[in-house]
């Protein structure tokens, strides 16, 4: 299966891990499956914008292990180890094995999920869309401040040496992106840099793509990139962390406040499943919690619904002129 993005004047094959996987679905008639934008494999009867249980009951799941991953943003090693009390604490509420997976791209995240080997999932902002439509996400959780608020912004990053100073300086360099499925790493700055500076990749500078925030921030930092577009709760995370110093780096841009990491299940996994690990999500206890410790300004998951709290992110693909073909 392959996912492509098509964008104005760029084609981009986002996930070519996908090309492994092809799922079957039965043939029914358009009226009695609905599906909008979502792949043939999945119907949306109710207009939520999310893939529907099968109707069929021999392809509801109810897994004796969950595999659950976390989107693979930064080193999997450390994320597995921050994870881990919430992986005892969702074993413990829904009586279940859980394992963590860890990811090392957006592709073989979602390759999993549509799969059927991967249950839980927190995917990036930029990618929930195209979980959602080609991998049968169901988001319904994200990470917020005990006040309810949340959220993340988008920053260009430069050398702090640099003589670029703002965006429009931008023409004729060379900028690193993460991976075209990224909100904060290609479809936002790629939508404010043309709306606002007039500047399109290939056209008014060099785009690269470098996987990850992390390889975009140490690029930077290195000198490897003239700039990057990347998620400053990531650069926040990694300051932290002392991976990366702060003073060899300086943003010149920073974007309105983006809805952070969705958390979702798999389509298909049984409604008293779901109810139990949507439990975990909003019981879990944060105070002295490696979780905590790596994301400081969060401290509880909140619900989300995907129609509503994505929409500006579907505005910005739609901006970019992209299109979801899952074949």
């Amino acid at each position: 299966m392959q996912l492509h993005y098509v964008l104005r004047g760029l084609a981009v094959s986002a996930c070519a891990a996908f090309a492994t996987v092809l799922l079957t679905a039965p043939q029914v008639r358009a009226e009695d499956c609905p599906r909008g934008t979502l792949d043939k494999a999945y119907c949306d009867r109710d207009g939520d914008l999310v893939a529907d249980l099968p109707t069929d009951k021999g392809k509801v799941s109810n897994p004796d292990t969950i595999i659950f991953s976390y989107t693979p943003v930064e080193d999997p090693a450390v994320y597995k180890k921050v994870w881990d009390g919430f992986i005892q604490h969702m074993a413990k509420v829904t009586g279940k094995k859980v394992v963590f997976f860890p990811v090392q791209s957006y592709a073989a995240q979602y390759e999993a999920m549509r799969s059927g080997r991967l249950h839980i999932a927190g995917v990036n902002t930029g990618g929930n869309p195209v979980a959602v439509n080609c991998a049968g996400l169901n988001p319904f959780a994200m990470m917020a401040a005990k006040d309810g608020s949340f959220g993340y912004e988008m920053e260009i990053l430069v050398p702090a040496d640099s003589p670029i100073k703002s965006p429009a300086d931008l023409k004729g360099k060379s900028m690193a992106f993460t991976s075209p499925t990224s909100n904060s790493g290609f479809k936002a700055p790629s939508a404010i840099l043309k709306a606002d500076f007039g500047l399109i990749a290939k056209k008014d500078f060099k785009p690269a793509f470098s996987g990850k925030h992390d390889n975009s921030i140490l690029g930077v930092a290195n000198k490897d990139y003239e700039a990057a577009a990347i998620a400053n709760s990531v650069l926040k995370r990694m300051i932290d962390r002392k991976v990366v110093d702060a003073s060899k780096i300086r943003s010149i841009y920073k974007s309105q406040t983006f809805p952070t990491t969705g958390y979702g299940h798999a389509h298909n996994l049984d409604p008293a499943l779901v109810k139990k690990i949507k439990e975990a999500f909003f019981s879990f206890p944060w105070e002295g919690s490696a979780l905590k410790k790596e994301f400081k300004k969060e401290g509880s998951f909140i619900p989300i619904v995907y129609k509503k709290d994505w929409d500006v992110i579907r505005k910005i693909d739609k901006a970019n002129g992209v299109s979801y073909a899952c074949k």
